[in-house]
C-alpha cells in the first residue's frame, strides 16, 4: 500500500478487507478537551487576522488550548477513562493501549505507558504511534487487526494532541488552525463476525514531506524552502499544496472504499473525516453528492486537533445517538508524512 495518491500503475493503493473469523465491538468512546476556550477574536489580538478571515477560510470559530502545567497524557487519560466507563469495563480489562500523537510529553517514556500506569491498567501493553492527523485511524486499524488475530480481547485507542505547543504564535498561516484535545475508544472482541472493521487502508507519500513538517534544526529544512517561519520546533505548512492534496486524496480515498466494498454513499450512515478545513470537507461532500449532515463536521468548535479529531467526532456522534449499533460508518484522515487512512466499520 505504498506510493502517492495515485499509487502504483495509476491506481490508489490496495486496501485490506479484514478477516471475518470474529468481530470487533466499539464498546465505548470518550473525549477530553481543555477548559480554556480561545475565540478567533482573541487570536486576532496576537497576529494580524480577524474572526471573519479565519472563519471564511477555515470554518473555525474557536479552539480549546491546554495550559503550560497540564501534561498531554492527562487529556488522553481522561478521554480513555470515559471510554472505559461507557464500555462498562475496568482499566484492568485492557490488554493493550495505542496512543496516536505527534506532541508527546516526552520521547521516552511513551505517553501510552504513562496513561496505562495512571489508570491502574498495568501490565497492559503500550505504544505511541505518529502518523500526524491520520494517527487515530491508523490506531483503529492496528487495534482491529490485533483483536481479530485472536491475540487480544480489549484494546484502547487514543488520539491526543497539544498542538498549541508546536505552533508559531506569530505566524498567522498556522497558529489560527489548531486546537488541543483527546478522543478515545475501547474495542473488544465480538462473536458477531459482521461487526467491526470491514475494510481499511493506510498509505503514505514521504516525497511530499516538506509541505508539512516540524524542523528541530537547520539540517531539517528542505532545500530552497520558502515556507519556514524562522522558528524551529514549530509546524511549517505549505497551505496551498496541502489544500490541493487534501481535496483530491480525501475524495479518492472515500471512493476507493466504496468501490472495493461495492457500496454507494447512500449505504453509509456517516462519514467521519479528520477536521482539517471546512472548505475541504464541504468541497468533497459536494463532489460525492452526500446528503446534508452525512459528513460530520465540528471544526467550528474544536479547530484542527490532528490525531484527536476523529476520536472526538466519534464520541460526539455515539453519545448523541446519531450513529448506533448496525450502522455503517467510514472514518478517513489525512496528515503530515504525508499520510492518509480509511476505516470502514459496521457498528
Amino acid at each position: 500500500m505504498n506510493g502517492g495518491p495515485e499509487g502504483r500503475a495509476g491506481s490508489l493503493p490496495v486496501g485490506a478487507t479484514t478477516r471475518r473469523v470474529c468481530g470487533v465491538r466499539l464498546a465505548g468512546t470518550g473525549m477530553a478537551v481543555p477548559d480554556n476556550i480561545v475565540t478567533n477574536d482573541q487570536v486576532a489580538k496576537l497576529v494580524n487576522t480577524s474572526d471573519e478571515w479565519i472563519a471564511q477560510r477555515t470554518g473555525i470559530k474557536q479552539r480549546h488550548l491546554i495550559d503550560d502545567n497540564t501534561p498531554l497524557r492527562e487529556l488522553g487519560r481522561d478521554a480513555l477513562k470515559t471510554a472505559l466507563e461507557n464500555a462498562h469495563l475496568a482499566p484492568s480489562n485492557l490488554d493493550q493501549l495505542i496512543c496516536a500523537t505527534l506532541t508527546p510529553d516526552m520521547i521516552c517514556p511513551n505517553t501510552a505507558a504513562r496513561i496505562v500506569a495512571d489508570l491502574g491498567a498495568v501490565p497492559a501493553g503500550a505504544m505511541d504511534i505518529n502518523a500526524a492527523c491520520s494517527g487515530f485511524v491508523y490506531g483503529l486499524n492496528f487495534a482491529s487487526g490485533l483483536i481479530q488475530s485472536g491475540s487480544y480481547q480489549t484494546i484502547g485507542v487514543i488520539g491526543a494532541e497539544a498542538l498549541s505547543r508546536i505552533v508559531d504564535w506569530t505566524d498567522r498561516r498556522t497558529c489560527v488552525l489548531f486546537g488541543d484535545g483527546a478522543g478515545a475508544v475501547v474495542l473488544t472482541l465480538s462473536d458477531d463476525p459482521d461487526q467491526g472493521c470491514l475494510y481499511q487502508t493506510m498509505s503514505s507519500d514521504g516525497n511530499r514531506w516538506a509541505n508539512l513538517y516540524c524542523p528541530k534544526t537547520e539540517r531539517d529544512l528542505p532545500a530552497n524552502d520558502a515556507i519556514f517561519s524562522g522558528t524551529y520546533d514549530t509546524l511549517q505548512m505549505n497551505g496551498r499544496e496541502i489544500y490541493k492534496f487534501a481535496v483530491s486524496t480525501l475524495q479518492a480515498a472515500i471512493e476507493q472504499v466504496l468501490d472495493a466494498c461495492d457500496l454507494k454513499t447512500s449505504d453509509l450512515k456517516m462519514i467521519i473525516p479528520h477536521q482539517s478545513n471546512l472548505r475541504i470537507l464541504e468541497s468533497v461532500s459536494k463532489r460525492l453528492g452526500l446528503l446534508p449532515g452525512q459528513m460530520y463536521i465540528n471544526i467550528d468548535r474544536f479547530a484542527n486537533t490532528s490525531a484527536a479529531s476523529v476520536g472526538i467526532c466519534l464520541h460526539e456522534l455515539v453519545t448523541s445517538q446519531r450513529i448506533v449499533r448496525g450502522d455503517l460508518i467510514l472514518m478517513v484522515a489525512l496528515g503530515g508524512g504525508l499520510t492518509w487512512a480509511t476505516s470502514l466499520w459496521r457498528l
